[in-house]
Formats: structure tokens, sequence, C-alpha cells
């Protein structure tokens, strides 16, 4: 990690979160450079840089209306919501080739950089971003896992449903989704067997078993540091509502900690947003893992450090 050099924020043009961080970076005099792919298609993106001597990277620029910035001197990547562009003005074979070009350029000059820590690496939240496998790595962590099932044989899917009290489908992956032109989300939601039909064959549908939660719990880890919050409502998926939510700070037991760490390791990830729900006994049971997930709101309604935790990792690859 370069000491002095600045910090590239590849991020949307509206993100609360990373607002966050970088005020906190402003405040700390660390220089920032804050820039998104889509930007590149309206001509507000340049990137540059040169390779074939020694060393094997020479050269390289991002620069923006604002800024330029020495890709050798990067001290960090926060690579948090990045938008990659669409080109809607070309034609649509045009537009395919133009946005392969900028996803594998772009990206291909940030991943050659030889130093900076990411924030993390995209090619790592992708890795970490299946939920079948997520489910066996937290398993053999040893967190509790609820029995689950992924299909799109209809039988297997009654079988499963049958078999257990309550069950509930999640979506394996949020995709932008409309319904007669209104956004709709897909969230966690009860399941019956009388409404399993042949339209399961179509995908692989994740089945699970109901927790018998008294709460949830959004652990935040950066770096080292841990940031847990219990989440008290009456739903069943607590994003429906965030009015409805009540916050509170706890610790969570050693074992808990040092499993969400671990599994971090395992996919050599520096930071990431787990969701764990809690019983009437106090176990915590193993829901999901977000890589790059959303926390601006918990700071805010916790007075947890988050921020400056980001600050911290970013300026300094503080991990303490």
């Amino acid at each position: 990690m370069t000491e002095k050099g600045p910090i590239l924020v590849a991020t949307e043009a509206d993100d609360v979160t990373a607002d966050m961080v970088i005020t906190e970076l402003n405040r700390r005099d660390v220089p920032v450079v804050r820039f998104d792919p889509a930007d590149i298609c309206q001509g507000r993106l340049t990137v540059s840089a040169r390779f074939g001597t020694c060393p094997a990277f020479v050269a390289g620029q991002v620069r923006t209306p604002s800024r330029t910035v020495d890709l050798t001197q990067v001290r960090s990547v926060y690579w948090r919501r990045p938008v990659w562009p669409q080109f809607t003005h070309l034609s649509d074979d045009d537009a395919r080739f133009a946005a392969a070009q900028v996803r594998y350029g772009l990206a291909g000059i940030l991943y050659a950089l030889d130093g900076p820590l990411w924030v993390n690496h995209p090619l790592r939240n992708a890795a970490a971003d299946y939920k079948p496998a997520q489910l066996t790595a937290a398993q053999r962590l040893g967190l509790a896992v609820p029995p689950t099932l992924v299909t799109n044989d209809p039988g297997d899917a009654r079988e499963f449903i049958s078999a257990h009290d309550q069950v509930i489908y999640k979506t394996l992956r949020w995709t932008p989704y409309q319904q007669d032109g209104a956004p709709v989300t897909g969230w966690a939601e009860p399941v019956t067997v009388d409404e399993i039909d042949e339209s399961v064959r179509v995908a692989p549908h994740l089945f699970q078993a109901r927790v018998p939660k008294v709460a949830d719990v959004r652990v935040l880890v950066v770096g080292r540091r841990l940031f847990a919050v219990r989440i008290d409502s009456d739903l069943l998926d607590w994003r429906k509502d965030y009015s409805a939510l009540a916050y509170s700070v706890v610790d969570l037991p050693d074992q808990i900690s040092r499993a969400l760490l671990a599994y971090l390791e395992h996919y050599a990830l520096v930071s990431g947003s787990f969701d764990l729900a809690v019983d009437a006994a106090g176990e915590h049971w193993w829901l999901e893992l977000n890589p790059n997930g959303q926390w601006g709101w918990l700071e805010e309604k916790t007075g947890l450090g988050m921020s400056a935790a980001f600050a911290d990792l970013l300026t300094q690859g503080d991990t303490a």
C-alpha cells in the first residue's frame, strides 16, 4: 500500500454510504478520487495505462472532470457500488461490444495494480456471492445453518416443505425486476406445498426451514473490527419496513466472532455484512453474507463508528 497516495472510490452517483466514508477521509485530509465506470460513455471518465517494459505496469491514470490520479500511487481502492455503462445510444451489438471493452479494459487496468488494498476486490466479492457456497462455508466453520434446499424439481420442493414445519423462499440473487412498470423486491416469504407447481422447473429456487427467531443481527466487519446490531421487529424479512425496526448494539459470542472473521479470510475479503437470526435460546443462525452490504443507516441509528473504521482501513490498512 502506498502510504501517502490517494484512495480510489468506485461507486454510483448516489451512494450515501460512500459519502459517509469520503466525508471522514476529507476530514482527515486524505486525497480521494471518486469515479463511476458508467461515466465513461459520457466522456467524464478517461483511463490510460502502459505495459510491456520493466516493471510490468509502467504508468497509468484515471481522469475525471475534477481529478487525475497516478495509478502507481494509489493507496487503496474502495469498490463500493459502481455501475457499468450500457451505451444506450449505440446499436445492440455495438453496445455489447463497448460494454465488454470497458469491463475488461478498465477493470483489467485496476486489477493490474500491485500494492493497493482492495475493499473488497470485485473478483473476491463475486466468489463470495453464491448462496449455496455460503451455506457450505458457514457450516464448515461451525455456524448453525437452517436446513436448506436448492432445486428446480417440484417434487423435491414439495417433499422438503412437507418435512419441515414452516419453510420460506428466498431469491438466490437479487436482480432488478418490475411488474406492470413497478419495481418488485424479492423478500423472504413463507411458501406452502400448494404453491409449488411446474414453473419451479424454470430455474433453481432456494427453500429454507424457518428459524424460530426472536430477533435479527446485522454484523458489519471492517478489517478485524466487528460492529453487531440487534434488529427487533415482528417481520419475517426486516427489510420490508425500516420504520418498524428497533436497534441495539450487542456483543457477539466469541465463537461467532471468530467464525465470521474466519469466513472473510476464507474468501480473502476484508469487509462484509453478515445477517444472522437469534432464537429464544440465544443461538445465532446463519442467514447470509453480503460482501458489499449497506450499513450507513446503522451508523446513523446507533452512533457506531463504522465510517471511521472504513477510513482507517482505507488509509492505513488498519485491521486491528
